[in-house]
């Protein structure tokens, strides 16, 4: 199977992303780019840009390693797992979470999403590390056999 450049390119930019490149978001989205995780919905490059200056700036390390990745026309998935250590959750201590996005590429050939969905257990990342409330929803998790 042939790598799509594109594709590559946005698995390549999340692997350098952090607060002080947040200012090139543009080289990866278009200026309407809508975004979803299962905590916000994002719309434009300005509030994306936003969003993502406020949730880098105390992460202390996040990186992406991305998994399968596919893509058929504008359309594309991609798998990862996400390592990331922010002092408030597990103590600052690193923290995994697998996720997957889906991607709809602008038609006009730049290369640039226009569309960004993330869908990940949120419960995963935020939830289950706080100090308070972490290990009752890992203790109904464990009950319901997950």
């Amino acid at each position: 199977m042939t790598q799509d450049a594109h594709l590559e390119a946005f698995c390549a930019f999340y692997n350098k992303l952090d607060k002080s490149c947040t200012k090139n978001l543009y080289k990866i989205y278009t200026q309407d780019v809508a975004f979803e995780d299962p905590l916000h919905r994002i719309e434009g490059l300005d509030a994306l840009e936003d969003y993502f200056s406020s949730l880098y700036e105390n992460v202390t390390r996040c990186r992406f390693r991305f998994h399968q990745r596919q893509r058929l026309g504008e359309q594309a998935f991609v798998t990862w797992t996400m390592h990331v250590a922010h002092p408030r959750l597990a103590r600052g201590r690193e923290i995994a979470v697998e996720g997957c996005s889906r991607l709809a590429f602008a038609g006009d050939g730049s290369g640039r999403v226009h569309e960004h969905r993330d869908y990940f257990d949120a419960g995963a990342l935020l939830y289950e590390q706080l100090p308070l409330i972490g290990p009752t929803i890992r203790l109904i998790k464990r009950r319901a056999g997950r």
